[in-house]
């Protein structure tokens, strides 16, 4: 199913857009690791902040962004980072749609996945995906397991990166020896590494797991579909 017929996979998915993407781009790319980020192209200005703990965040100008994520996946997470569920139709498909052309535009790169916004979806939101051309979403309930999901758009992850058992699940996800295709997916916001002031978690987490010549390192897109 993987790169190369080998048949464990890991993907990261990052959310947002933000500043703190910029040390974890640098992170990843010095491991030699892939991941998904998950723009809102209708907020996507330093201009757009908020407040998490006593860390201002700021999304990132769209200027020089290609240069940064070059080498990863950009997927859809939504024009405005609503709670879908509570739009009506056209709003949720424009949401969606036009995120998906947004980013096609400025990154020069086919978008087929998303990230829901707070991990919110129903089963109308579902099919609204699917119209707009997505093949794969993601929520945020951690799985803590590795198995290939059957229905990718309303696709789980196996941890967040804050999750407790991080490094036991990297470990037993190194041991494996499948007869099956297995998926590490990982999942967080950059910020959250300078709201925690935890950012040796990442550094841990990829030491511990690259350069193993057993795991494919891919984006989301890469791992489901090649």
């Amino acid at each position: 199913m993987f790169t190369n017929g080998k048949m464990k996979a890991l993907t990261l998915s990052y959310d947002d857009g933000v500043e703190q993407d910029r040390r974890l781009v640098a992170i990843l790319n010095r491991y030699a690791i892939k991941a998904t980020f998950n723009i809102n192209s209708g907020i996507q200005t330093g201009a757009s902040s908020f407040q998490k703990g006593t860390v201002q965040v700021r999304r990132m100008n769209v200027a020089g962004l290609p240069e940064l994520y070059r080498g990863h996946e950009i997927a859809v997470h939504s024009l405005t980072h609503p709670h879908l569920e509570n739009l009506d139709d056209d709003a949720i498909r424009n949401e969606l749609a036009q995120d998906k052309i947004n980013l096609e535009r400025i990154f020069g790169q086919k978008v087929c996945g998303m990230a829901y916004p707070f991990g919110t979806f129903n089963d109308h939101v579902i099919s609204i995906a699917k119209d707009c051309g997505l093949r794969y979403a993601r929520g945020v309930v951690s799985t803590h397991d590795f198995g290939i999901p059957q229905k990718l758009l309303e696709f789980q992850p196996t941890c967040h990166h804050k999750d407790p058992l991080l490094l036991e699940l990297a470990e037993k996800f190194i041991k494996s020896k499948p007869a099956e295709p297995e998926l590490f997916y990982l999942w967080g916001h950059s910020y959250e590494f300078d709201v925690d002031n935890n950012w040796q978690v990442i550094e841990e987490f990829c030491k511990l797991i690259a350069n193993r010549d057993d795991i494919a390192y891919c984006t989301n897109g890469e791992a489901f579909f090649g």
